[in-house]
């Protein structure tokens, strides 16, 4: 698994998993979830994004934003779901191995 882009895929669903949110309002929640500490760039959110949804992880469709602009929504397909249980999956099982080595310096 490539844990860089596996890494952006599993907090981009999990920002998706209980509403769809347009591009913006993705980065927004990863911030202030993570308190300022991670931050994601404009580039690699929407090309994440694109691709996600060319495999059929995410759908889209065009609303009218809180501020009355034209925005593209994402939310989580069946798919996309099944992708972020393997990907919890796999970052809960890769977290638990690095406390390990980090343990192991003790």
């Amino acid at each position: 698994m490539n844990f860089l882009q596996g890494t952006l895929d599993v907090l981009l669903l999990t920002a998706l998993s209980d509403t769809p949110l347009h591009g913006y309002d993705v980065v927004d929640w990863i911030r202030s979830t993570t308190g300022g500490t991670l931050d994601i760039d404009d580039g690699a959110l929407y090309m994440a994004l694109h691709r996600m949804e060319r495999r059929a992880w995410l759908v889209a469709e065009w609303r009218t934003s809180p501020k009355g602009r034209r925005a593209k929504y994402y939310r989580l397909t069946a798919e996309g779901r099944k992708q972020l249980k393997a990907g919890e999956k796999d970052w809960t099982k890769f977290a638990a191995a690095v406390a390990k080595v980090f343990a192991a310096r003790s």
